[in-house]
């Protein structure tokens, strides 16, 4: 066999993840569409960084296409302004260690409304219709109960509970 270059292996290497992590997507999508299917399969493998799990934010956590609940770190939530129904990418370190990545954000659209605090839970008011949002992303804008808000929430909000904070207004 003829010597391959290392750069050709690596690109190799580098398009074949890329295929599984779509093929992963599409799998969460076909789920998340068609509900819990038994014919699609889950995605969770073992990968040389660790196992290797797809799943969908339902707004605090990723539920796993394993069915499992992962937490999801507040700060990354906020910071990376993931809405309800993104599709994520958790690799689970040797050492236990989580890093998500969100790999399929949903479509999305901006909407205004008013803080509100109701038993302990930030609500962000949008024409009567209250999602909640995180209190990381509350307290990194330093808004108040009936500031304005600017938020995230996903094209089609007919379920959906929560927003990502985009601006104190």
């Amino acid at each position: 066999m003829p010597d391959v270059p290392d750069k050709q292996v690596k690109r190799l290497r580098a398009l074949i993840q890329e295929a599984e992590t779509s093929l992963a997507a599409a799998t969460e999508l076909l789920i998340s569409l068609v509900g819990d299917d038994k014919s699609v399969a889950p995605i969770a493998r073992d990968d040389t960084l660790g196992k290797v799990i797809e799943g969908v934010f339902d707004g605090q956590n990723m539920v796993g296409a394993d069915g499992k609940t992962y937490p999801v770190p507040a700060n990354y939530a906020s910071k990376s302004k993931l809405v309800q129904g993104d599709i994520l990418k958790l690799t689970i370190a040797e050492d236990g260690a989580f890093m998500y990545k969100q790999i399929g954000p949903i479509p999305r659209k901006q909407v205004v409304g008013a803080l509100a605090l109701e038993n302990g839970h930030y609500f962000v008011d949008v024409s009567g219709k209250k999602y909640r949002v995180l209190l990381a992303s509350v307290t990194y804008f330093k808004a108040k109960p009936g500031d304005q808000v600017s938020v995230n929430i996903p094209e089609d909000d007919s379920t959906a509970e929560w927003a990502a904070l985009e601006a104190a207004l």
